[in-house]
C-alpha cells in the first residue's frame, strides 16, 4: 500500500508574530518554525496504517528550503521516503496553488491513500486537501475521525459532522482523507528512528520545475492583530437576578452554555 501524507511547516504557536510592510506581510526574522499540528496527526494515522497493512509511508511538503525539517521529522518517526517541493515564495501561493504543486508529484506517484491535516495552523483555509483531491480525480472525505476498515479495494472510515454527529462512508481506493485533529496520539521520534531518518531519502522538486506558477488567484491584502479590549459589568438587583442576568449573558452573549 502507497500512503502519501501531506506535511505544512508552520510557525511554532509560542512565536511572537510581528508585521512588515505596514501590515501586508508577516515579519518571518523572529519566527521559529514547526510541523503543523493537524498534519501530525494524518502523518500518525498514515503511520499506523503501514504497520496495519504493510506499503511504505511517504510524506511530501511544499514549502522553502527550511520545511525539510518537517520531513525529517517524518522519516525519523516512521516515514519511509520524503519529497520536498521548494518554493522560496511560500507565503505567497494559496491552496490552490499548493495543490497544483502536489497534484503534479503524487500523479506520477500512483498513491492508494493520500492523508492530509483538516487544515493548517497558520491560514487556517482547509482548502488544499480537497483541491488536491478533485485536481487527482479521487473519492474523499474530510473530518475524517477513524479509518473503520479497509478490504478489497474499498475504505470505510467514520467522519464527524455538527452537532456530536458522525457519518460512515465507504467509498473506493485509491482515496484522499482529510483527518481531524486529535484522532489518535501522534508518536514521539526515538533515538533510533532519528538515527535512520539520516539514510532515508528524499527528493527535491521546485515549483516551476512541474510547471506550477506561484502565482496567487486570491490576495491577503491586509495582516491586524485583533483588538484588545476589557469590560466589566455589574448586575444588579438580588443575587437570584443576578444569576440569572450572568446566566443570560453566559448563553446568548458568551455562548459557553
Amino acid at each position: 500500500m502507497n500512503i502519501f501524507v501531506c506535511l505544512k511547516q508552520t510557525p511554532a504557536r509560542d512565536s511572537v508574530i510581528r508585521f512588515a510592510d505596514h501590515g501586508k506581510r508577516i515579519d518571518e526574522s523572529g519566527l521559529t518554525y514547526e510541523l503543523n499540528e493537524p498534519d501530525a496527526f494524518a502523518l500518525e494515522e498514515g503511520i499506523r496504517l503501514k504497520e496495519e497493512n504493510g506499503g511504505k509511508v511517504v510524506v511530501v511538503s511544499v514549502g522553502p528550503e527550511r520545511a525539510i525539517a518537517v520531513i525529517r521529522e517524518a522519516l525519523a518517526k516512521g516515514a519511509d521516503r520524503g519529497i520536498l517541493i521548494e518554493n522560496d515564495e511560500s507565503f505567497q501561493v494559496d491552496a490552490f496553488a499548493i495543490a497544483k504543486a502536489l497534484a503534479a508529484v503524487l500523479s506520477e506517484e500512483s498513491p492508494d491513500i493520500v492523508l492530509t491535516g483538516l487544515q493548517a495552523d497558520d491560514l487556517g483555509f482547509g482548502q488544499t486537501g480537497v483541491i488536491l483531491a478533485e485536481l487527482l480525480n479521487l473519492p474523499h472525505a474530510s473530518i475524517v475521525v477513524k479509518i473503520v476498515e479497509i478490504s478489497d479495494g474499498s475504505i470505510r472510515v467514520r467522519k464527524e459532522l455538527e452537532s456530536g454527529w458522525f457519518q460512515n462512508i465507504d467509498m473506493p481506493l485509491p482515496a484522499l482523507l482529510t483527518i481531524q485533529s486529535g484522532t489518535n496520539k501522534p508518536r514521539y521520534a526515538t533515538l533510533m528512528g532519528i538515527k535512520k531518518a539520516k539514510t532515508k531519502p528524499v527528493e527535491y522538486y521546485s515549483i516551476r520545475d512541474l510547471g506550477v506558477e506561484p502565482l496567487r488567484s486570491q490576495t491577503i491584502e491586509n495582516f491586524y492583530a485583533p483588538p484588545k479590549t476589557k469590560e466589566t459589568q455589574f448586575f444588579e438587583g438580588s443575587s437570584r437576578e443576578a444569576a440569572d442576568k450572568l446566566a443570560e449573558k453566559l448563553k446568548f452573549e458568551a455562548r459557553i452554555l
